[in-house]
């Protein structure tokens, strides 16, 4: 007989390296009896006679109950003879087999074995190649008692092609944007993906991107990713400069916990306005950023839109300059750790959390020198601090970019009128320090029909600051400044949760804000990913 070992909990399959525990009653399997007797055990005789009808559903049974105790009582020792692929009439068998071959050959018992097969399930679905995949055992050769053939049996995506769209705000990206994908899965049947993107921001942000991905190649056991994208992004309103972005992007190294890339950009600042500031003058034109990023993520949070329990912590690293004596040259360290609660009354959690980063220009006499300003730290904006564990620059209530330090524009007369010109305004320069924190308090609101349909309502207190250290303004750092220097805000709201994103309706007051801050008590939209 066969024993199918596909439990369903492998619909919804956890991230690489993770390897869940299933218990022997989730996957009910059958044994052949011959293939588990050791010596001495008492055998069935029922070779000199037949039997039929009940009488035979009986012994049949009496056989199936005798492994499952077996089974439940002692390790039960078997070795994999051979793996057998079925259904694919595209992907290559080496793909299959590099991904859980090894897993399944290491098994030394069957109670293992089905532990290696839930495992294997999973990093079949995760490829997202495969509309099913079913993993059986059955008896090994006559001749080699005590061997069982794992057969692999996969249903390819009947429709290779696949799209999405959607409206996101992402803390990283500072905007709301409109964003589409287009995939095409296992066009070589390496199960490479290869997708186009693009964006379309309502900050006259835009971006196309193409790119490939790679489960494995050759022998490099983790994933890799190539991708290329031109982008651009309107920061006249906040900081005086446009940004034009054309890089390429290479993934190195890609496991549950860990991601590796490189990547290289020709960026361009320009000023079509012609009244930035001094410190943007100072920036403008092309520049080369050759940078490596580490991230290391552990995410034990039970809900990414609304997580009532578990913790979550992110480091992310960034070195730039690499290869390059003329191109940007930082260092930029940014942690993030955040945990939730439950409190015990209307399906109530405190979720609390707590930001920083710094970026540092690299070089002889660095911190007398700049950083550039695209990728320093900045506060303000209507993303949701509690999805995405890039929540840093999160701090409700704020106008995007709408905190720190700044510097008045360029003063341009009129031309109608010289005498009485207008007042050029300030830009937001971003800091080399950034501290930011939360804290929010979800609860189930009284009426059964928004408790079914998941909408919630939600208290906060949202706080942030950020400093320059460059330029020599180390100097004039104090701790008890920054300190009483905080912007904070609080505010209630009611979030109506989706499967792509969380919106939420909030009541903003803000409790603190500096002279030039852009603040503003009253009511604020927000549609965040947890992505």
């Amino acid at each position: 007989m066969a024993a199918a070992a596909h439990p369903a909990a492998d619909q919804n399959p956890k991230p690489r390296d993770a390897e869940p525990h299933v218990p022997a009653a989730e996957t009910e399997p059958e044994f052949a009896e011959e293939e588990y007797e050791e010596d001495g055990e008492e055998e069935y005789e029922d070779e000199d006679e037949e039997l039929d009808g009940p009488a035979a559903a009986a012994a049949e049974r009496e056989r199936v109950q005798s492994v499952f105790k077996r089974l439940s009582s002692d390790p039960v020792a078997i070795r994999v003879h051979d793996v057998v692929i079925k259904g694919n009439t595209k992907t290559r068998d080496e793909l299959i087999e590099a991904e859980v071959a090894d897993l399944l050959r290491a098994a030394p018992t069957v109670q293992e074995l089905l532990r290696a097969a839930s495992v294997a399930t999973s990093r079949l679905h995760r490829l997202d190649v495969f509309d099913a995949v079913k993993i059986t055992l059955d008896a090994g050769p006559p001749e080699l008692p005590g061997t069982t053939n794992v057969v692999i049996e996969v249903v390819e995506a009947a429709n290779p092609l696949s799209g999405s769209a959607g409206v996101y705000s992402k803390p990283e990206a500072r905007s709301w944007s409109l964003e589409g994908s287009l995939k095409l899965k296992n066009l070589f049947g390496y199960g490479d993906i290869w997708d186009a993107s693009g964006s379309y921001g309502w900050d006259q942000t835009t971006e196309v991107g193409v790119g490939v991905y790679l489960p494995r190649f050759k022998s490099v056991p983790t994933p890799l990713m190539a991708r290329a994208s031109l982008s651009s992004q309107d920061w006249l309103k906040f900081s005086s400069y446009k940004e034009r972005l054309l890089g390429l992007s290479f993934g190195l190294l890609s496991t549950m916990n860990h991601d590796l890339c490189y990547n290289l950009t020709w960026r361009a600042l320009t000023d079509p306005s012609r009244t930035s500031s001094k410190a943007i003058r100072r920036q403008l034109g092309h520049n080369l950023l050759s940078a490596l990023k580490y991230t290391y993520k552990i995410d034990q949070r039970d809900s990414l839109l609304r997580p009532t329990k578990g913790y979550a912590f992110q480091s992310t690293s960034q070195v730039g300059g690499l290869w390059d004596n003329k191109g940007l040259k930082f260092f930029r360290q940014e942690f993030d750790v955040r945990g939730a609660v439950p409190l015990g009354f209307y399906n109530a959690a405190l979720n609390v959390g707590v930001g920083a980063g710094v970026i540092l220009p690299l070089g002889r006499g660095f911190m007398n020198s700049s950083s550039p300003v695209p990728d320093r730290f900045f506060l303000g904006g209507h993303s949701s601090p509690v999805c995405s564990l890039s929540g840093l620059s999160s701090l409700l209530g704020f106008r995007t970019r709408g905190v720190g330090p700044t510097e008045a524009r360029r003063l341009v007369p009129s031309e109608s009128d010289s005498d009485s010109a207008a007042a050029p305004g300030r830009d937001y320069l971003g800091g080399d320090l950034a501290v930011s924190a939360f804290a929010d308090l979800s609860f189930d609101l009284p009426l059964k029909l928004f408790r079914d349909a998941g909408i919630h309502g939600h208290a906060f207190l949202t706080a942030g600051n950020l400093a320059k250290l460059s330029e020599g303004e180390y100097k004039n750092f104090s701790v008890s400044e920054f300190q009483r220097t905080f912007r904070s805000s609080a505010g209630v709201g009611i979030i109506l949760p989706t499967k792509l994103f969380r919106v939420e309706v909030n009541y903003c007051y803000i409790l603190k804000q500096a002279e030039h801050d852009s603040g503003k008590t009253g009511i604020q939209f927000s549609f965040s990913s947890p992505m």
